[in-house]
């Protein structure tokens, strides 16, 4: 982190704060976790003290630093926020004040938002893997960048100006997700207007492409995520590591359910860049009848709030992994099934919203990992 300022030790900027407080069983506390990659200080939730494994906790203020013992080689570090005065933290989370007379707490704010200063404390810290916690001598041995206060005024200025119109792109994000969203929950209400209910049997039954496993051969597996959210690819397993699971054949445009999650949206059509990935029996595979069904339409009805409400009730059992969707069940939910032409209209609307989702999240991940990045590491080298 060394440039042409002057470089001064952090523990001359900060001062480990000692406030603290009794924990007494009958009475509620806020606690406090710190978020990965600089994501922020927020609330844990309020726990009551008898369940808090301490007789006395430390306190945190507005604009204290604070960081995660074990995570802030991994950015979990950053300013309490007023929302959070009078919570408690435990003693993997440091908490120190700042000298303001030097160091303005909006500009350590960005700081420890660079990657720099996470490379600092990763230098800080030590420990076996899963154990590797930041030392805190060492870490208040390091030295930082201080320019005097108006400059560092200055490139606060700067930062959060970009930011602000960051908060502005992220706004319009959202209100354009709302629209697409009213655009094609409109379009599927008039869509099934009037359609009837069918089995999923009749329609999109479950088929099964069983796969021989070869001791030498390669497998590559298909995850899905809950919430609607698509599929993912998961590393290839050899055939010895299959061992006795059965393996099955996915291919794109297929409708496909997780058996233990589908409850929560995990439910996906598979794209062809899915080609040529496999999935166990706890994915359930229906293809729909050509003519009849279309796999994206059936899809937006399993997400709908009805769709989940069949899905709840067609895995039952407890939370988690208890909840199961059993092949019968699925067989036996109706779905509506309008005229071929009307889903063949709908997807093309569906189409079109999600073209304009990609685009969106393609400007938020150039945001989140290109723009804001360079902004904060050319502030601070004054390439502002």
């Amino acid at each position: 982190m060394s440039n042409n300022r002057q470089q001064v030790a952090l523990g001359e900027l900060l001062k480990k704060s000692e406030e603290s407080i009794p924990i007494l069983p009958d009475q509620e506390y806020e606690e406090v976790t710190v978020r990965l990659w600089g994501k922020g200080v927020v609330s844990r939730g309020v726990t009551l003290g008898s369940r808090i494994s301490a007789e006395r906790r430390i306190v945190v203020r507005p604009k204290q630093f604070i960081m995660s013992k074990i995570d802030a080689r991994n950015g979990a570090l950053g300013l309490v926020p007023a929302n959070l005065d009078g919570a408690v933290v435990s003693n993997d989370f440091p908490v120190f004040d700042i000298d303001r007379s030097r160091l303005l707490p909006a500009y350590l704010g960005w700081l420890v938002r660079t990657q720099a200063f996470v490379e600092l404390c990763k230098r800080a810290s030590e420990g076996t893997t899963n154990r590797v916690r930041i030392k805190e001598d060492r870490f208040l041995a390091k030295t930082i960048p201080l320019p005097p206060l108006g400059e560092q005024e200055r490139i606060v200025a700067i930062i959060e100006t970009v930011a602000d119109r960051v908060a502005q792109i992220n706004e319009s994000r959202t209100r354009i997700e709302c629209a697409m969203h009213s655009v094609t929950t409109g379009a599927f209400s008039q869509a099934v207007a009037g359609a009837a209910f069918r089995r999923m049997e009749d329609v999109a039954p479950i088929t099964r492409r069983p796969i021989e496993i070869t001791p030498e051969g390669e497998y590559p597996e298909l995850g899905i995520r809950s919430f609607g959210r698509g599929t993912f690819h998961k590393p290839a397993v050899s055939g010895s590591a299959v061992g006795s699971k059965r393996l099955y054949r996915i291919a794109p445009g297929d409708l496909i359910f997780s058996n233990v999650f589908a409850w929560e949206g995990a439910v996906a059509v598979v794209k062809p860049q899915d080609e040529g990935r496999c999935g166990s029996h706890r994915f359930i595979t229906c293809i729909p009848k050509e003519g009849i069904a279309r796999s994206p339409f059936l899809w937006f009805y399993f997400l709908s709030a009805e769709g989940l409400e069949k899905l709840g009730k067609a895995s039952p059992g407890g939370a988690g992994r208890n909840r199961t969707l059993g092949l019968e069940a699925l067989s036996n939910i109706t779905v509506p099934v309008p005229e071929h032409e009307k889903q063949l209209w709908f997807e093309e609307i569906l189409e079109k919203a999600n073209g304009v989702r990609e685009i969106q999240q393609r400007a938020a991940e150039n945001v989140e990992v290109v723009l804001m990045p360079a902004v904060l590491s050319k502030a601070f080298a004054k390439e502002l």
